[in-house]
């Protein structure tokens, strides 16, 4: 745990000084000043603080998931080479220009995730509770569902997302606190609007609220990407045996199989979730009956 928070802390002061040399280097100016809110310099400000955090949480997503998830990276001449020939076999018929690494990490949890910053620099990670709840079948269709996600280019993609979200949670947030406050200044006040703890508590405010209405926009097409991962698993490991891989989670999620809920910033990384009432929209995984039904109704495979 005490690693975990240093790791943290020390990633945090890397991008805090990463932002802090390109707003310098960019000339970026201050976007509160003595007339109010600088619209444009505030724009600029959000956009690399949000897009900038983002991509270097990408750079990083395989060094972490190795790390958090304890991932054992594993070769052809090994005990699991089946496992990673056929990871293998699936990425060249996806076109990926470079093998993924294939890891192994151990984990009574029923889990797969791919991660990595680009198609060329990549990883598929299973855990060990996965390859004894399933068999052969429906690894090879959960393997063929994480190559697509590579493949479809999804770990860049939801980075955009969520870079764009951040940066519009954090201009609308200072805009909504410098309203307030303004709003709620008397006449005879000549402190400067913008400046002071009351505006620093109030962003912090709407910060939650637009983020927390920003959660539903991510999850939403974190939800997408999983429908378009398998139909890509469909095409590359055939679509009875996705089909069969589903099943079996749902058939492993009634049977009150493994599914550890405790990491919820790992939530992304996981191969399903138990979303319930509203929580469904905040989920990054459609229900498993639904995707079920909708890679048994398709054909674009």
């Amino acid at each position: 745990m005490f690693r975990r928070i240093v790791f943290f802390g020390l990633m945090n002061i890397a991008v805090i000084v990463s932002i802090n040399i390109i707003l310098r280097l960019l000339g970026v100016e201050p976007y509160l000043n003595a007339y109010g809110l600088n619209y444009e310099a505030l724009a600029i400000f959000c956009l690399i603080w949000g897009m900038v955090g983002s991509f270097i949480s990408l750079a990083m997503s395989k060094f972490m998931a190795k790390k958090f998830m304890g991932v054992q990276i594993i070769d052809e001449r090994g005990q699991y080479s089946a496992l990673v020939n056929k990871v293998h076999q699936m990425s060249k018929a996806a076109g990926l220009p470079k093998m993924p690494e294939v890891g192994i990490y151990n984990s009574p949890e029923v889990n797969a995730f791919a991660t990595g910053p680009s198609k060329s620099n990549s990883l598929v990670a299973v855990s060990t509770g996965l390859l004894q709840s399933m068999n052969e079948d429906e690894v090879e269709g959960v393997l063929g569902h994480e190559v697509a996600h590579i493949a479809n280019g999804d770990m860049v993609t939801m980075t955009l997302i969520q870079g764009v979200i951040n940066a519009f949670v954090m201009f609308f947030a200072r805009v909504a606190a410098f309203a307030v406050q303004n709003a709620m200044r008397s006449d005879d006040d000549d402190a400067p609007v913008g400046h002071g703890l009351s505006y620093f508590f109030t962003t912090i405010i709407f910060e939650m609220i637009f983020g927390f209405i920003g959660m539903f926009i991510i999850a939403y097409f974190s939800r997408l990407r999983e429908y378009r991962a398998d139909q890509g698993g469909a095409r590359y490991a055939g679509k009875e045996k996705m089909v069969a891989s589903l099943k079996r989670l749902k058939s492993q999620f009634e049977g009150g199989g493994y599914f550890d809920d405790s990491e919820k910033n790992m939530n992304t990384l996981k191969i399903s979730s138990k979303p319930k009432g509203l929580m469904q929209f905040l989920s990054t995984h459609p229900k498993l009956d639904d995707r079920i039904r909708a890679l048994e109704l398709s054909t674009n495979y």
